[in-house]
């Protein structure tokens, strides 16, 4: 949104009259305005945003959009729907932008903020959350919590709505697709903060006064920053995946885009399988990584024209083993490890590096050793054409109970039905082979003497 579309400008310029208009019925006289709450609410939610603004606090204290809606909810819980849309203003014109242009972005930030308050404290007054609050003898708790979750929705729906609209309007992305998931993210997240908005209200409506409702930050603050410190952790791990697969990819060109396609197609077989997301996103790492031992081989072996000599597979033979030892102190990747070392071996023992059999061989090995054969055949290379899905499936489940496991290989064909596959050319190079015949691939999945597609070995990409 660099340069703003004239429809996005004249859908912001409708949220900011909306908002107006929210406002409107404040200067009558007939509405009491605790005018030191409204103060107080901008200037601290103002104040939650403002570290994000500033270079170096925004690195020590990390604030993501969001981590302080309970301050809103507060104001929509406390005060009068016409003062509501005052709460937001402040806070959204000191917030961090990430992208430019920051005026518009921050104009349209703050009437859309304004806009979802005043529909949550308007939802709250319609189900009578007013007198559980203000009212000495209403109903009091429980009751609060209806009209405070059901302000929460009307919040989380106004937000997703109008964030949809402008996603509609200034990227140009369809309706539907713009809506699509939105609301179902952001649901939990918002009804989390409606509680905590809640509490705060209760606090602030008691005999302790506003300053201990600032207690219920405390602990939401924390979990934000808890939640940062594992998305950085994340990011670092991604980071560290990315730069050894680039380097792979950048030595052994025939294989580039195989590591990510093989990654993907663990996840399709641990999820089939009811793994946990702990677990699947572990695995994820294992297929992606499972040629990293590949930068120990001599570039000279991996691009050799012709057969390779009974000591060159010897070498090549070693990069599972290599690749253990490079990602033996990466912490996260706990079981994958053990995938990387043995996705090798076969069922009947006559694998490498360790000549494991049956259930000896991890579970982790397993699946990313059926992965990376069914990747290999469907991948068309410069040297091959790919084979198509179904005849690739045949092939797996010929080689089940020798080669692969079974249960492995019937996993990925339910997954394969529920949610197809999509083979991508995996070489920087154009020419392929003709159709219907493929060279054979030794150990490096470089190819050999030409055979029938039929006779191609699986597995081959190494």
């Amino acid at each position: 949104m660099r340069s703003v579309p004239a429809t996005a400008h004249a859908y912001i310029l409708c949220a900011v009259l909306c908002a107006a208009a929210c406002a409107l019925p404040l200067p009558r006289q007939d509405i009491p305005v605790d005018w030191s709450a409204v103060c107080l609410l901008a200037a601290l939610y103002a104040l939650c945003e403002l570290p994000a603004h500033c270079r170096y606090l925004g690195k020590a204290l990390p604030i993501s959009a969001g981590s302080f809606f309970p301050v809103l909810l507060t104001a929509a819980f406390l005060l009068p729907c016409a003062a509501t849309p005052l709460i937001a203003v402040p806070g959204a014109l000191v917030g961090r932008v990430e992208r430019r242009p920051a005026g518009v972005r921050r104009i349209w930030r703050a009437a859309q903020l304004s806009l979802a308050t005043w529909s949550a404290s308007r939802t709250h007054v319609l189900l009578g959350g007013e007198r559980t609050l203000s009212d000495p003898g209403g109903p009091g708790f429980p009751h609060a919590l209806l009209p405070a979750a059901a302000g929460a929705v009307a919040f989380c729906l106004v937000l997703t709505l109008l964030e949809a609209g402008i996603l509609a309007t200034a990227e140009r992305l369809p309706p539907h697709t713009a809506w699509r998931g939105l609301l179902l993210r952001s649901l939990v997240p918002h009804l989390t903060h409606g509680l905590a908005g809640l509490m705060m209200a209760v606090l602030w409506t008691s005999p302790y006064g506003p300053v201990s409702a600032l207690f219920v930050l405390l602990p939401m603050y924390i979990s934000c920053w808890l939640f940062g410190q594992y998305h950085r952790e994340r990011t670092a791990h991604q980071a560290t995946i990315r730069a050894l697969v680039q380097a792979v990819d950048l030595k052994y060109r025939y294989t580039r885009g195989h590591s990510e396609r093989v990654g993907r197609a663990s996840v399709l077989i641990a999820r089939e399988l009811g793994w946990d997301e702990r677990r699947v996103e572990v695995i994820r790492f294992a297929g992606i990584l499972h040629d990293v031992g590949k930068l120990g081989v001599p570039t000279r072996v991996l691009r050799k024209d012709g057969p390779l000599t009974p000591e060159e597979r010897r070498v090549i033979q070693l990069h599972p083993e290599y690749g253990h030892e490079i990602v033996r102190g990466i912490g996260f990747l706990g079981e994958a490890r053990a995938a990387i070392l043995h996705h090798h071996e076969r069922m009947d023992g006559t694998g490498y590096p360790c000549g494991l059999a049956g259930d000896r061989i991890p579970a982790f090995a397993r699946v990313v050793a059926v992965a990376d054969a069914f990747d290999a055949m469907t991948s068309t290379r410069s040297y091959s054409r790919a084979r198509p899905v179904p005849v690739a499936l045949a092939e797996l489940e010929r080689c089940a109970g020798a080669q692969f496991d079974p249960a492995m290989v019937e996993a990925l064909v339910s997954a394969l039905e529920r949610h197809g596959w999509e083979s991508e050319v995996t070489s920087d190079e154009a020419t392929a082979a003709p159709t219907g015949e493929a060279p054979a691939k030794d150990v490096r999945g470089i190819p050999s003497q030409p055979v029938r597609v039929a006779d191609r070995t699986p597995g081959g990409a190494g």
